[in-house]
């Protein structure tokens, strides 16, 4: 079996066990580097949002403001893959992005007289559907009259490029007792269900393999 044939048979592909944040699928029939293939693009080659750039407006937290930065960078963020572009791939084809592929969240702690922690709840998104995937992830804790106050712009990413863009925390693959069976286990950041992410590789598997094929025709001709 080839991959395109693959695709076209999802009956080679039986779920196992899923829940809200992980799935384990048994391919059947695949060769192994078709199966690992699909394992490597479900770890990080399905694009999720995640947060690119921050502009420090205040901080007066004993974190420095790029440590502030990598942490706020590193919080999974909801994502919804049929409302969004990549920038590359947007038609605004502009630095600073437009609705279409990129999404501002805000973060104000205001002032407080006591010792707290903030958490990712108190982050406002200008889009409902791209948030925190939870929202008891800390960020910082701030002494009183400290204060952080922050706006921060997510875009579409791959984990190729950044894990803070991983669409996956785990993605394994194993062999069973039949050698013509394999178990795909996936595991969601929170981005996205895993079953998106099984589909979205899928499909990023089989742009790939086109685009390839596409190159090896040109160089023939």
């Amino acid at each position: 079996m080839d991959f395109e044939d693959f695709l076209q048979d999802l009956s080679s592909l039986e779920v196992i066990s899923k829940d809200n944040h992980k799935i384990s699928i048994k391919l059947k029939g695949v060769p192994l580097q078709y199966a690992n293939a699909l394992r490597r693009v479900c770890l990080n080659g399905v694009p999720v949002f995640a947060i690119d750039t921050v502009d420090i407006v205040e901080n007066s937290s004993v974190l420095p403001d790029e440590g502030l930065a990598h942490r706020l960078g590193l919080i999974p963020l909801k994502t919804d893959l049929t409302r969004f572009n990549e920038p590359s791939k947007c038609e605004c084809q502009s630095e600073t992005g437009c609705s279409n592929c990129k999404v501002m969240l805000v973060l104000d702690s205001g002032d407080s007289d006591v010792t707290r922690t903030i958490l990712s709840n108190e982050m406002s998104s200008e889009d409902d559907t791209i948030k925190p995937v939870s929202e008891k992830i800390p960020i910082v804790q701030l002494a009183p009259g400290q204060r952080i106050k922050v706006e921060c712009y997510a875009r579409l990413g791959r984990g190729t490029e950044h894990a803070k863009w991983n669409a996956s925390n785990i993605s394994t693959l194993i062999d069973t007792d039949n050698e013509d069976e394999k178990i795909l286990t996936i595991e969601s950041t929170g981005a996205l269900n895993p079953e998106q992410i099984i589909i979205s590789g899928v499909d990023e598997v089989n742009n790939r393999l086109d685009q390839f094929k596409e190159m090896i025709n040109g160089i023939e001709e």
